[in-house]
């Protein structure tokens, strides 16, 4: 017998309605259901990357604490224990475990190589050394002491900076400031700096 999808649907909601009228009540069942999806876990509280709102979330993963198994993410939720969302999420940050287990995700620096067509995958450390030089070297060329009527203005216009939403305030604050002592002119933040 071939069951389509509207039959299951019928079926279920029948079921659920006869339960529901000889006094059968799901709600400890849905209860225990969802605990026993993320019992044997682990809660890691983080803030949810999509907008400047910064909604906390947990991230429930599995096989943290094993040896010799990758952890896998098998639930998000809203941190009930967070001041701005209070436990609610929006449609994006509710999507928030497709985002984190994409195989199209980058977990490591990569540059593309002036000239080249093809991105390059190098270690975190090269890639921090290689920001730094090149930093230097941008603000040492164009750094400019004095404008066309030669006041002071100690600035740098070549170098632009964007903090991101997932960056707490402290360290958008931090970042706000090393630029300023750079000279940059162009800086913008998503946080509430």
């Amino acid at each position: 017998m071939e069951v389509s999808r509207r039959t299951f649907f019928k079926a279920g909601l029948l079921g659920g309605v006869g339960l529901t009228v000889f006094g059968f009540d799901a709600a400890p069942l849905v209860a225990q259901t969802q605990g026993l999806k993320i019992s044997r876990t682990t809660e890691t509280r983080s803030t949810c990357p999509y907008c400047s709102v910064s909604c906390g979330v947990i991230i429930h993963t599995l096989g943290d604490k094993a040896k010799n198994v990758t952890p896998q993410v098998v639930h998000v939720e809203g941190d009930p224990d967070h001041p701005i969302n209070r436990g609610t999420l929006c449609p994006k940050g509710s999507s928030l475990q497709q985002d984190i287990m994409n195989e199209r995700r980058l977990t490591k620096p990569q540059v593309r190589r002036p000239g080249s067509t093809q991105w390059e995958d190098i270690p975190w450390d090269q890639a921090i050394d290689e920001i730094g030089h090149l930093v230097k070297k941008t603000r040492d060329a164009t750094f400019i002491e004095q404008d066309a009527q030669g006041r002071t203005v100690n600035r740098c216009e070549s170098i632009g900076w964007i903090g991101g939403c997932t960056d707490t305030n402290e360290f958008n604050y931090l970042a706000g400031k090393a630029m300023r002592s750079l000279g940059v002119c162009y800086l913008e933040t998503q946080a509430r700096v």
